[in-house]
């Protein structure tokens, strides 16, 4: 129990710093392989996608924000192009040092899917949505970034026909299905404008939205380097723990080069104890729903 109540304390302390904040998918010049089943829910039919030769351009929404910043730096790492979108333009400019390899352009998940859409633009190969609302006093502003804003950034894929999306979430976003309904960290989000129902709606439209999409879920957000080897679980498995920033980044990033993450939600924590896997591994040992 001790343990326990030690682990989920220290959840809440990350979450609250945070308050959360083949190779394989297509580039748009080429053609789309249609995959034979349906969404649950949704009229437009599952889509996979290859990467082909040459440099692949990603959309980052949160470039800015603790996770996003990472994200951006690990894909440039790993020889993308970057969009990054960011509400402030000159703040970015002043947080990443001048790359090629980068275009900064304003977008803002609150102002709707058209302006997204224009910014995303023809140009993107796939789009990471790393953004998270700022604690305020305005209980809905969880809604406005993490539900409809992560609404308005799927939609304006579905306008630009970008078919891959990776969104980093929570654990515990289904905590009232999981019987973690007193679990102190769920009590605690979902304090500021249940924040974790939110993510979870928006988890819901992505998934019957038809694009391939990889819903990263993380335990507590460190800035602290990593300290042991990623646990990577099925959704609505883990409801404690705790993992770097730096680790969730390269999930969102390798997710992009592992087509066993295609159509799925993990959720990942790190541990001293856990044996090193491959994202291979990693990603096959999930199984889609």
């Amino acid at each position: 129990m001790a343990m326990a109540a030690a682990t989920t304390a220290h959840l809440c302390v990350c979450f609250r710093t945070s308050l959360i904040h083949s190779v394989s998918f297509t580039t748009r010049t080429h053609t789309l392989c249609v995959k034979a089943s349906m969404m649950e829910g949704s009229d437009i039919k599952e889509e996979k996608s290859e990467i082909a030769n040459g440099k692949k351009k990603i959309f980052v929404a949160g470039a800015t924000g603790s996770t996003g910043k990472r994200i951006v730096e690990q894909l440039l790492a790993k020889g993308f192009a970057v969009k990054a979108g960011v509400r402030d333009v000159d703040k970015a400019k002043s947080t990443f040092p001048g790359n090629p390899n980068l275009q900064i352009v304003k977008a803002d998940v609150t102002e709707g899917s058209t302006k997204l859409a224009e910014a995303i633009s023809d140009d993107s190969d796939a789009v990471i949505c790393a953004t998270g609302f700022k604690p305020s006093w305005d209980l809905f502003a969880p809604w406005k970034v993490d539900n409809f804003g992560t609404v308005n950034l799927v939609e304006a894929c579905r306008k630009q026909k970008v078919n891959r999306f990776i969104l980093i979430s929570s654990i515990l976003v289904n905590g009232a299905a999981m019987g973690q309904l007193l679990n102190p960290a769920y009590i605690f989000l979902n304090v500021f404008g249940l924040t974790l129902v939110a993510k979870l709606q928006a988890e819901q439209h992505i998934r019957k939205s038809g694009i391939n999409y990889t819903i990263v879920r993380p335990g507590g957000l460190k800035n602290d380097p990593p300290n042991g080897n990623i646990v990577m679980e099925p959704e609505d498995t883990l409801s404690g723990g705790s993992i770097s920033r730096d680790q969730v980044a390269e999930v969102a990033v390798e997710a992009l080069l592992h087509p066993e993450s295609d159509y799925k939600v993990v959720e990942i924590v790190a541990r001293a104890e856990a044996p090193q896997r491959s994202f291979e591994e990693l990603f096959g040992s999930i199984k889609q729903k």
